[in-house]
């Protein structure tokens, strides 16, 4: 009778223990799903309590879980048809299932290389560049963290382009590389990713507005949980900058404006799409080729610049120019432009490194605010009569 009523108790558990538990098989959806949470999710712990909005960058976005963010490069190269994804894992916690074509990396991130200088200044304002130990090509760094760095033998000279040293890059064993890729087989990308190394797309560089571009900075802090330091730094950057846009958004007085120099008997004119484009804009300006709709350059013979901008007020971004009689070793017609004869030449090249630097564009991506304010007192000298030039100096 014992033995009866022990088995009736046993049958009894097996009935509840089937209904009250999920039906889950591994490796099915649910088994995933379950897998996916982890003991992280479940705990109820939220590892990042700073999270990022965008506001204007259009390149990226975010998604955030308890113990790993899913970052998504919309448009990680010109005419690009697909996204890149990234799944950020907090160091320490499990890996979500789920992800396969996903690139994975542990966060925070402690060894970095960088294979671009636009990268430099963010990371100095978040304060990380203490982790970067391998950089592309030194000659052209600016930033004063970094350079020190170099100096002190602390970071490795990895190479460029299809001249990267993967095998360099292999025996570093970062956790993260930052590179970009322009759709071309000769980048340092394709042949990083068929190494298996830790890669990943930072595509700044396609943004067409200023403070879009700017909001980088808060890409790459999601890689080291620097989120609450990137969203002050570029709320002020944003708010120092639309102030100034503000002010001279209804001035009835826009000098006309030609950007550029000829380079091997070919223009490379702005479009009226592009950064510099806007950049014009937002100061004041009356850029002379705002009608075109191309956000990259575009290829002008001397003759049609001619023609458009003999009489254009005022002449910049003259390239490697550091006087004004520069101009006369490309084309004698030159002294015929009016901005010329008039003195009113300037170019952004006020801080280089003597190497072939250039910090504009170096810090001058992130922080825009800085190269606004040089352009209105250039453009509009009366409301702000007392600027200290950062990027930009006059051609005398």
């Amino acid at each position: 009778m014992y033995s009866k009523r022990l088995i009736q108790i046993l049958l009894l558990s097996l009935i509840l223990l089937h209904l009250f538990l999920p039906h889950t098989a591994p490796g099915g959806k649910n088994g995933e799903q379950e897998n996916e949470a982890g003991p992280a999710e479940t705990s109820g712990i939220d590892y990042f309590s700073d999270k990022s909005v965008i506001q204007y960058a259009e390149g990226f976005s975010v998604e955030y879980h308890r113990n790993y963010k899913l970052v998504t490069v919309h448009n990680p190269w010109p005419q690009a048809s697909m996204s890149l994804k990234y799944l950020l894992v907090q160091r320490g916690t499990p890996k979500p299932s789920g992800y396969r074509d996903s690139v994975v990396i542990e966060i925070p991130v402690e060894r970095v290389v960088t294979l671009s200088t636009t990268y430099l200044a963010y990371m100095d304002m978040l304060g990380i560049t203490d982790h970067i130990i391998g950089h592309d090509d030194f000659k052209y760094v600016c930033t004063p963290s970094v350079r020190e760095m170099i100096d002190e033998g602390r970071i490795r000279e990895v190479g460029e382009g299809s001249r990267t040293n993967v095998e360099l890059v292999l025996e570093m064993e970062p956790e993260l590389i930052m590179t970009f890729h322009t759709g071309n087989e000769q980048d340092a990308y394709p042949k990083l990713i068929e190494a298996g190394l830790p890669v990943i797309i930072n595509a700044e560089y396609l943004e067409k507005q200023p403070l879009a571009m700017a909001e980088w900075i808060k890409f790459i802090a999601l890689f080291f949980n620097k989120e609450g330091e990137a969203e002050e730094l570029f709320s002020d950057i944003a708010y120092q900058y639309n102030q100034l846009s503000g002010q001279v958004a209804f001035l009835e007085r826009r000098p006309t404006v030609l950007l550029g120099a000829p380079f091997q008997g070919t223009w490379w004119m702005a479009g009226g799409g592009s950064y510099s484009a806007r950049l014009l804009e937002h100061a004041g300006a009356e850029y002379l080729w705002k009608d075109n709709d191309d956000t990259g350059a575009i290829p002008l013979d001397i003759e049609s610049v001619y023609a458009r901008a003999v009489d254009a007020d005022l002449w910049l971004n003259t390239g490697n120019w550091e006087k004004r009689d520069d101009a006369l070793e490309h084309d004698l017609r030159f002294t015929e432009f009016r901005a010329y004869r008039e003195g009113n030449m300037y170019n952004n090249n006020r801080r280089t490194n003597g190497l072939g630097g250039n910090d504009f564009w170096e810090s001058g991506r992130a922080n825009p605010h800085k190269v606004l304010a040089d352009l209105v007192a250039i453009f509009h000298p009366e409301l702000l009569p007392d600027h200290d030039f950062v990027y930009y100096k006059k051609l005398d």
